[in-house]
């Protein structure tokens, strides 16, 4: 069986040295409202995974993005969210626009790419993986090669 396709972003603010990702607060469904995750959203039939993200992210947030690495997750569908669906999450930098919470969020938080801090908040319990993903691939973006 073929899990359910979601996208999301781990927006960096900084290319060369990130310091902050952006989180966002969802408001539905009622069993997610006030958790945190990353924006995103389902890949619709004939969309690439790509250019889903693009879309969900310029829907829910009023933004243009470029995407960097993925932050790879241990299935082949990225990172498992609940029995039906799984999750390919990518490093991205905003290129146009501010962020703003447009659909399906009712704040956005910049995080700073402290464990402490990043961990601090109610995440959508699917997630918490991929936040320590997301730390580890944001420090390895600001080493120099």
């Amino acid at each position: 069986m073929s899990l359910k396709q979601i996208v999301g972003a781990a927006i960096l603010d900084h290319r060369a040295a990130p310091v902050g990702f952006l989180a966002a607060r969802r408001t539905a469904p009622e069993s997610l409202a006030g958790l945190w995750e990353f924006p995103g959203g389902k890949v619709e039939p004939g969309e690439s995974c790509e250019d889903a993200l693009r879309r969900e992210i310029r829907e829910e947030l009023g933004v243009e993005i470029e995407l960097g690495a993925e932050v790879a997750g241990p299935l082949e569908q990225g990172w498992p969210l609940n029995e039906t669906a799984a999750m390919r999450v990518w490093c991205a930098y905003i290129t146009d626009g501010r962020p703003e919470p447009l659909e399906d969020h009712d704040e956005l938080r910049w995080v700073r790419l402290e464990e402490s801090e990043a961990t601090s908040l109610p995440w959508i319990p699917a997630d918490f993986p991929i936040v320590a993903a997301v730390l580890r691939a944001a420090k390895a973006v600001s080493r120099p090669a």
